[in-house]
């Protein structure tokens, strides 16, 4: 990530943690260096200094935050130390990262720490232990399912992440003063094939936008709009068991919120549904960082969002697809794809009738199955390599990854290049600086035909290039 220094200022101010261990700020007036994501105050810029590494700041004579600890930073040991660190752990718990007997020993691994030290984080944070938490996150949606929902009560002990009905019904009792039964008693549920949540969002939310960039692309049988709802069909899989529904976005009567409608047989995996759906529809964005950026750029849709991903591996299908054609072209082929390797599914909604076809499945397709759709060789051969690496656990495709190394590794595949990389990591890894190029309607936008030019013009968005993107992409629309 090549910044000025002007750049690593914005990104500094954003203190967002896409940007932690990717450059190092030391401070004139202290002699000391941090992450961006430190939370003590920022510095006046003229008292910044920015390196690449922890090493370049340590030999100018910097010495390391003791409150940051750049140590930890990702690609030292972990993801966060301090407030970062216990949002991200309290994200993963949230994602059912403690659910069903799950362990805060892997949770922090995951993390790239000790579970001592986040059980010490993340009681600065929150005021609780890790386990307190998760406690509370699963007894709150299992008194929601308890009122809004007709699921029997083991259901709805195991849909809300407890590993036993015995465990449950204890904690609901301490917690409560009164059973799951009797909470149910004291407010009859309905029968219902559907939950509906509210999400919310920091203003403005361009949700008319989303809806239509969602819809231009949806592939048939996966996913459709209809009227001002996006739906599509899910798969989650969990401790080697699957379960399928499917889910409804549109905007929530409550303000700034989307309603998010989950099929009833999705109950059991809600947290991990929900996580995704969060990152599909870019729910963490602060806007106004992304407007002090961009500026002019974004003068007419302050609210655009970045479209993420419900599943890394889709979006990489559909990048090799997309290559050299127009998108209306790229998504009549994924929909060919689907039809041959997809499984059905039924749901109430007629449109809805495939789950995208899993990795595993793909990787054990000769290359020309997958041409035999009309896909050009070279590009089945890339879908065939990308699900393997995914499937042998070699490859992963969320926000969760190291963005470098996630390039590298799949420029290394024949028949991914720039383009199709930098396209992926916008949207599944939901890296905000990423810049697909050679983008023609990049170029066009920006009023060049040369690659090097655009990207040297895109300088000055940086670290929201991926933003500045869909700015451009929306400018094209807004002339025709």
């Amino acid at each position: 990530m090549l910044l000025d220094a002007d750049q690593c200022y914005r990104a500094l101010g954003a203190r967002d943690s896409r940007f932690d261990g990717r450059f190092f700020v030391g401070v004139s007036t202290t002699r000391i260096y941090c992450r961006p994501v430190c939370t003590a105050r920022t510095p006046r810029r003229n008292h910044c200094r920015f390196f690449p590494s922890a090493a370049a700041a340590e030999s100018e004579g910097f010495r390391p935050c003791l409150r940051c600890r750049p140590e930890l930073a990702p690609g030292h040991a972990s993801v966060d130390a301090n407030r970062r660190l216990a949002q991200a752990a309290a994200g993963l718990i949230e994602d059912g990262g403690l659910d069903a007997g799950a362990r805060l020993t892997a949770l922090a691994g995951t993390l790239g720490i000790t579970d001592r030290h986040l059980r010490r984080v993340f009681g600065e944070e929150f005021g609780v232990a890790p386990v307190e938490y998760a406690q509370t996150q699963r007894l709150l949606l299992a008194k929601r399912l308890l009122t809004d929902t007709a699921m029997p009560v083991i259901d709805v002990a195991y849909g809300s992440g407890f590993a036993s009905l015995r465990r449950f019904n204890h904690l609901f009792r301490t917690r409560y003063r009164m059973t799951p039964g009797e909470l149910r008693r004291a407010a009859p549920a309905t029968a219902r094939d559907e939950l509906v949540f509210d999400l919310a969002y920091r203003p403005p939310y361009d949700w008319e936008a989303m809806r239509d960039f969602l819809a231009r692309r949806a592939i048939a049988g996966v996913e459709t709009v209809d009227g001002n709802r996006y739906l599509r069909t899910v798969r989650i899989e969990r401790e080697g068991k699957t379960t399928t529904g499917w889910i409804a976005v549109a905007p929530s009567r409550r303000p700034r919120a989307l309603s998010v409608t989950v099929s009833a047989s999705l109950a059991r995996v809600l947290p991990s549904v929900l996580a995704r759906a969060k990152q599909l529809l870019d729910l963490s964005c602060h806007p106004d960082e992304v407007a002090q950026a961009l500026g002019e750029l974004v003068r007419d849709r302050p609210g655009l969002r970045l479209p993420g991903a419900f599943d890394g591996f889709e979006i990489a299908v559909r990048a090799i697809l997309g290559q050299q054609v127009t998108v209306k072209a790229g998504i009549a082929i994924a929909a060919r794809f689907v039809r041959a390797f997809g499984e059905g599914i039924d749901t109430p909604h007629a449109a809805l009738t495939h789950l995208f076809p899993r990795p595993e499945s793909i990787a054990a397709l000769d290359e020309a199955d997958i041409a035999a759709q009309g896909v050009i060789r070279t590009r089945a051969r890339a879908i065939v390599q990308i699900a393997s690496e995914i499937a042998a656990g070699r490859l992963r495709l969320d926000p969760g990854t190291n963005v470098d190394a996630t390039l590298a590794a799949l420029t290394r595949i024949p028949g991914v290049g720039p383009w199709t990389a930098q396209y992926i990591a916008m949207r599944a890894l939901a890296w905000p600086d990423a810049f697909p190029h050679p983008d023609v309607a990049v170029l066009k936008a920006m009023r060049t035909t040369h690659a090097r030019e655009a990207v040297a013009q895109a300088d000055q968005w940086r670290p929201w290039r991926a933003y500045a993107v869909l700015h451009l992409w929306k400018s094209l629309e807004n002339e025709r």
